[in-house]
This record gives structure tokens, C-alpha cells and sequence, in this order.
């Protein structure tokens, strides 16, 4: 074992944190100025390319292992999105309620339901 790892498994790769900020700056660009990224949105889809990579490696590891368990899969995503989703979503509306008039209000509340849900997609489709 080297830092918890069986010898020769690879748990961290320094390379995706330099795509990470690539992606990050990609969709910085594209909020600055979209003619700074005409692609659009192709650093979200980096992330999700990070992210299929990362869980998919998750998921076949614990299955030749024998020890997968989608309840236990989706617990932990939960417990690892959840908290920052509803901190967002707390103070966001703090906001909302300081900046939005009464107009608005009611569409933006919409939104946070959808969002506090995992439904925002079919909102905005």
C-alpha cells in the first residue's frame, strides 16, 4: 500500500487539474466576451468529459471488486453535492430578494424549486 493505495493505482492525475482550468477559463472567456470562445459552452463539456472519466473509474473499479452498491453511489453524490447546491441556493436568494423586483420574483423562485429538485432541465428545455 502507498498512501492508502494498493501499489500501482493511479487515484490522483495532476493532468486533469490542468484541464480543469482549462475548462474553467474556457467558460470565463465565453461569459466575458462570447467571441473569446466561439466554441461556446466547450468548457462545460470538458467537465463533463472530466467527470464521466472519474466516475466511470469509480464505478468499474468497485465492480471488479465486487463491492458496487448504487445506493451507496448515489448517498455520495448527494452528500458531496447537496450541501454546496442548497448554500447556493440559500444565498442566491438573499439576493434575489434584495435585487429582483416583484416581476421577477416569481420566475426566479420557479427556477430555485427546479434547481433545489435536479429539474432545471426540464424547466429550461
Amino acid at each position: 500500500m502507498l498512501n492508502g493505495n494498493k501499489v500501482g493505482v493511479k487515484n490522483y492525475f495532476p493532468e486533469i487539474d490542468g484541464l480543469r482550468a482549462l475548462a474553467v477559463l474556457l467558460v470565463f472567456a465565453f461569459h466575458l466576451n462570447p467571441a473569446l470562445s466561439p466554441g461556446g459552452f466547450i468548457g462545460v463539456d470538458v467537465f463533463f468529459v472530466i467527470s464521466g472519466f472519474l466516475i466511470s473509474r469509480i464505478i468499474i473499479t468497485q465492480v471488479q471488486e465486487g463491492r458496487f452498491s448504487f445506493i451507496q453511489f448515489y448517498t455520495r453524490r448527494v452528500l458531496r453535492i447537496f450541501p454546496a447546491l442548497f448554500c447556493m441556493l440559500g444565498i442566491t436568494s438573499l439576493f434575489a430578494l434584495l435585487i429582483l423586483g416583484s416581476s421577477d420574483m416569481e420566475d426566479f423562485f420557479r427556477a430555485m424549486r427546479f434547481a433545489a429538485a435536479q429539474a432545471s432541465n426540464f424547466l429550461f428545455s
